[in-house]
């Protein structure tokens, strides 16, 4: 089993930062990617960007690029996502995912919400 334990949620002012965290635990796999996804009330779950934990290849949705950095510790199999230039659009719930290649996984989610 997987455990994904997401962090440093919280209230900002728009064009503010904010940094997550989701530290994973549990078994291992031979290869996986790590993200970020976040629902907004009343909307679809929403991909927001991902990284290859063994190659560091990252994606992102395009409503993020130039803003969120996705990075990773493999040491501490913890994923970060860094958030800048905050809008109020970006208020979500942002969950953390390890999608092991046959299934996903997935924190309980922390809180962001970007004050106008």
């Amino acid at each position: 089993q997987v455990q994904l334990v997401e962090s440093g949620g919280g209230l900002v002012q728009a064009g503010g930062s904010l940094r997550l965290s989701c530290a994973a635990s549990g078994r291992t796999f031979s290869s996986y990617t790590m993200g970020w996804f976040r629902q907004a009330p009343g909307k679809e779950r929403e991909f927001v960007a991902n990284i290859a934990w063994s190659g560091g290849l990252t994606s992102y949705a395009d409503s993020v690029k130039g803003r969120f950095t996705i990075s990773r510790d493999k040491a501490k199999t913890v994923v970060y996502l860094r958030m800048d230039s905050l809008k109020p659009e970006d208020t979500s719930l942002y969950y953390c995912n390890l999608d092991s290649g046959w299934r996903d996984y997935w924190g309980q989610g922390t809180q962001v919400t970007v004050s106008s």
